[in-house]
């Protein structure tokens, strides 16, 4: 998903989602579960690192 797509989903600006991946900005938790929405997740699963562990290890 691009960044503008997921700004779009998200209800959110591009530069705005393009500065949380770079670490510039911190993320209040009202945007983060708009993230989380537009990527079709809950919020626990958008935090669970066991998850992103098994997604990861399937890409090796």
């Amino acid at each position: 998903m691009s960044q503008k797509d997921l700004a779009y989903a998200a209800d959110l600006d591009r530069s705005y989602i393009a500065s949380i991946e770079n670490g510039q900005r911190n993320v209040s938790i009202v945007n983060i579960e708009k993230i989380a929405d537009a990527l079709s997740v809950t919020l626990k699963e958008f935090f669970n690192d066991n998850e992103f562990e098994e997604y990861t290890k399937s890409d090796r």
